[in-house]
């Protein structure tokens, strides 16, 4: 069980990372200085991003089960 829950939290930290980095940038910290200030004219949320978000919060909570998993395994066991 324990091997099980490392290797999802290792898979949900990465996948993570890539969809945040997926996230288009709303405000005007560091990513406006590598091309992202760059304002569309639609800018309302489109379906993909409202999926986007779905899938992004739905591994975060996933990645945070399996944090849970494996510190209530380290403590009973």
């Amino acid at each position: 069980m324990r091997m099980f829950l490392d290797i999802l939290l290792i898979i949900t930290s990465l996948l993570l990372v890539l969809l945040v980095l997926l996230h288009r940038a709303k405000g005007g910290g560091l990513s406006s200085l590598f091309g992202g200030g760059v304002q569309s004219s639609l800018s309302g949320s489109t379906v993909v991003e409202k999926n986007l978000d779905r899938v992004t919060i739905f591994t975060g909570m996933v990645w945070v089960i399996a944090i849970l998993g494996i510190g209530l395994e380290i403590k009973f066991s």
